[in-house]
């Protein structure tokens, strides 16, 4: 049996909740009378619906739809379904940028992600470091202890989280945490030379971290920049934030455009036909 109509500000009440939440959410608008509202969220491995078309059969065909829409395997838009005119559109959380250790690498790397667009949330074990005052451009600074960092920073899908701490001890116990947990995050990074990165996954492994699950964290963190500076490692790593959101390649756009040879005669004499 159909379930209950969900009206506009109820609708748009229900996306902002999820968004917020950290969840994506697949708002379905029927085209023609009667102009039916529906909202299909991610929850978990599953989706829950809100509202209805008014038919169950219906209901079944437009969550395949968006589950398709959520799972990237079709696109957002319009849609025939079931002899019937409906608009799907995917609402997505703001993507976030989680910065545990609040030195001299996280100040810039917490402007560049504000930048870019991420909620940006940093945490240390000082107080005097976690502080509004060292981050203004942050959403969140908050102090924390490393033996349970996440315990009020909740992770999720849409988190892209940097471990930029100032020791070796404080690395492992995050990442314990994390990946002994069922989070998976967009991106994980951590900062560190091949020594410190090479103790902390041996530690984590003798303690029997799946090998796979360790694949997941990029370490050392970023692009091969040449980075030395603060401000130079952290356009590194946000590069490498951008590469796994956006996808390409890494390589520079002038040698894969190859514009001078492709297009202009060696001698000078004019262009190439393309």
């Amino acid at each position: 049996m159909s379930g209950p109509r969900l009206d506009a500000v109820a609708a748009a009440e229900a996306i902002v909740s999820a968004v917020e939440e950290g969840r994506a959410a697949v708002a379905v608008t029927m085209l023609e009378a009667p102009a039916e509202r529906l909202l299909f969220t991610r929850v978990g491995d599953g989706v829950r619906r809100q509202g209805s078309s008014g038919d169950d059969a219906l209901d079944r065909k437009l969550e395949d739809l968006a589950r398709g829409i959520l799972d990237g395997s079709r696109p957002e838009g319009r849609a025939e379904v079931g002899g019937r005119s409906a608009y799907l559109e995917l609402h997505q959380p703001r993507p976030e940028l989680v910065i545990v250790g609040a030195g001299h690498i996280a100040q810039p790397l917490a402007e560049v992600g504000t930048l870019l667009g991420f909620r940006v949330v940093v945490a240390d074990d000082r107080p005097e470091f976690a502080s509004s005052e060292r981050f203004p451009t942050a959403a969140r600074v908050v102090a924390v202890d490393f033996s349970d960092p996440f315990s009020t920073i909740p992770l999720g899908p849409y988190s892209h989280l940097v471990l930029v701490t100032r020791g070796h001890k404080y690395d492992y116990e995050c990442l314990r945490r994390l990946l002994t947990s069922e989070v998976r995050p967009r991106y994980v990074g951590m900062i560190g030379s091949r020594r410190r990165v090479r103790a902390t996954y041996r530690q984590l492994l003798d303690e029997g971290i799946p090998r796979e699950r360790l694949a997941e964290v990029r370490a050392p963190v970023g692009l091969d920049l040449g980075a030395e500076t603060p401000g130079e490692i952290a356009v590194a790593v946000a590069a490498e934030m951008v590469l796994e959101w956006r996808g390409g390649t890494g390589s520079p756009l002038h040698r894969a455009e190859r514009v001078l040879e492709r297009f202009f005669r060696e001698d000078g004499e004019g262009e190439l036909e393309p």
